[in-house]
């Protein structure tokens, strides 16, 4: 038998190579990255809160500083393209939910701004969520439930005022109801009469479709059958370079989410042609449409589930520095992104 003052030490030496190895893969995962042509885990930051645009960060910088006359210049330039102006708003909203002075401002002096509703409507529906925050129903407290109800009145009454003031043609201030919407849990009859006012105006919205999914979905107001109803309706009447196919692949999470279908589901034939078909609609879209970080993110994350982890490697290239598809759902998102950059990196070596 041998003598315990020889199994502690012996098990002291081991627990310390074990230390010692997990150190040495973390510090390998982390190098590997720029290796492959990826950024660092350190730069990493949520698709869309920081814009790599320099006018974009120009006018978020100044709108920072109190000055909202770049912000209002940048985001009335769209050239007609309706869903790009509705990105554009993401970060400046993203300022206004927590710092609101410039917004004040310019609203107060350009009044009949559009643009100003819209993200003001967008600003409010942020705080709203945020107070609430992204637990089941069951978890939220009664004093959050009542601050996010409260908070969202007032985005659906600025969103009114937003409707108001658009020009002949714009979806965006109605798209910016789609949360308002979802929060309040209106009829799918009256959901219905919004996007009909929507697609009349945008038909292939790439952020208005991203967002009336989650309405579509069991876990909000839906179901899956009317979930994928709607991905498919959606995808069958869009022109190629749309990335109006993701939509299928976000759809088809949602169902694993919920019934941990998992492997199996990735493994199906249905999946393999949604995410070949956003593969080929990816290829054909322009390089400047608004969506196609979103879609790198979602089709990434498909071919890793689907045992093809090398072909996401140039899709994580492309995305850069932002992290998206559904890693962006996690507490530890640049981790988790991370780790999924690696294994492409790694497949593709």
């Amino acid at each position: 038998m041998t003598h315990p003052l020889v199994i502690i030490p012996l098990l002291v030496l081991l627990i310390r190579l074990a230390l010692w190895l997990n150190k040495r893969r973390q510090a390998t995962a982390v190098h590997s990255a720029p290796a492959a042509g990826l950024v660092p885990r350190t730069e990493l930051v949520e698709a869309g809160s920081e814009p790599a645009d320099p006018a974009a960060r120009a006018a978020l910088d100044a709108a920072k500083s109190g000055n909202w006359r770049p912000a209002a210049a940048y985001l009335s330039d769209g050239n007609g393209d309706w869903s790009t102006r509705y990105a554009r708003m993401n970060p400046f909203s993203h300022l206004a939910a927590t710092d609101d002075i410039w917004l004040r401002q310019w609203r107060k002096e350009q009044p009949d701004s559009p643009e100003a509703a819209q993200v003001h409507t967008d600003a409010l529906v942020r705080r709203a969520w945020e107070i609430r925050t992204g637990r089941y129903a069951s978890e939220v407290t009664r004093e959050q439930a009542m601050g996010f109800h409260q908070v969202l009145q007032q985005a659906a009454e600025v969103s009114q005022e937003a409707i108001r003031l658009a020009p002949a043609g714009d979806p965006n201030a109605w798209v910016m109801q789609l949360s308002v919407a979802l929060g309040q849990g209106w009829s799918h009859e009256r959901y219905r009469a919004l996007w009909a006012e929507i697609v009349a105006r945008e038909p292939h919205h790439f952020g208005a479709h991203s967002g009336a999914l989650q309405y579509w979905c069991q876990k909000w107001r839906g179901s899956d059958e009317l979930m994928h109803a709607f991905a498919d309706d959606a995808i069958a009447g869009a022109p190629a370079g749309s990335l109006l196919t993701v939509l299928k692949l976000r759809a088809y999470w949602e169902q694993v989410l919920r019934d941990n279908s998992g492997a199996s589901l990735y493994r199906s034939a249905e999946f393999t042609a949604a995410l070949d078909a956003a593969l080929a609609d990816l290829a054909a879209a322009d390089p400047a449409h608004p969506g196609v970080v979103a879609a790198s993110g979602w089709i990434a994350h498909g071919l890793i589930e689907t045992a093809r982890p090398a072909q996401a490697l140039d899709l994580f290239r492309r995305m850069g520095r932002e992290i998206a598809g559904p890693w962006t759902y996690y507490e530890n998102q640049a981790a988790v992104f991370d780790t999924a950059r690696i294994k492409a990196a790694r497949a593709a070596a």
